[in-house]
């Protein structure tokens, strides 16, 4: 547990309350451009953790348990809070987007039970490049509303009556759009794994 990556690892999980204060208040932009900061920290600890893992040859079975974790805590954490502060809606389609924020959330807890019980029979399921992509549009998406939250403060549900126009919330609209990118891949990734999982239930 003295590890670097596993102290890195669980750093992480620690920093996801601190991350949802400041992301609790909707209109504190200085709130949002610290939890931005954060959130980068945090994605890059992500990068470190592996990366140190596999260098020194520390990769150990407790690490490997809790780096889906984590990463599955932050994301979940951030879309409902984002949800509930209203950073999941944008111009005409309004709270929509919220639905792109839950798929990502049921595919997350969907193929964390398929994983297990996989896992349970001996049975690995390797991470694909398109589940790699759909976890850089993830991160990058929760990014852009966060920031978006920090340049154009609270999203309006509809274009006028003070809101502007779509061109100056342009950071948030890359969020919902990468967003829902990666609620896109997260289907054809989730059906993939299903498809490993359902060969073996028989």
């Amino acid at each position: 547990m003295s590890s670097l990556p596993n102290l890195l690892t669980l750093s992480r999980i620690l920093a996801v309350p601190l991350l949802a204060f400041f992301l609790w208040w909707p209109a504190w932009r200085l709130g949002y451009l610290v939890a931005f900061v954060l959130y980068c920290v945090i994605a890059l600890t992500d990068f470190l953790d592996g990366y140190l893992a596999r260098a020194q040859g520390t990769v150990s079975k407790l690490g490997i348990f809790l780096d889906p974790i984590a990463d599955k805590i932050m994301v979940a954490a951030v879309i409902l809070v984002l949800t509930a502060q209203g950073y999941l809606r944008g111009p005409y389609a309004g709270d929509v987007h919220v639905i792109a924020g839950l798929i990502i959330l049921v595919r997350e807890i969907a193929v964390s039970g398929l994983r297990e019980f996989l896992g349970g029979i001996q049975v690995s399921v390797p991470v694909s490049r398109l589940a790699k992509w759909k976890t850089t549009f993830q991160l990058v998406a929760l990014g852009a509303l966060i920031l978006g939250g920090a340049v154009h403060g609270p999203p309006c549900q509809s274009v006028g009556e003070g809101c502007g126009s779509i061109g100056e919330s342009w950071v948030h609209l890359v969020g919902l759009i990468s967003l829902w990118t990666a609620a896109v891949l997260t289907c054809i990734t989730g059906w993939d794994y299903l498809r490993v999982g359902l060969k073996h239930m028989d």
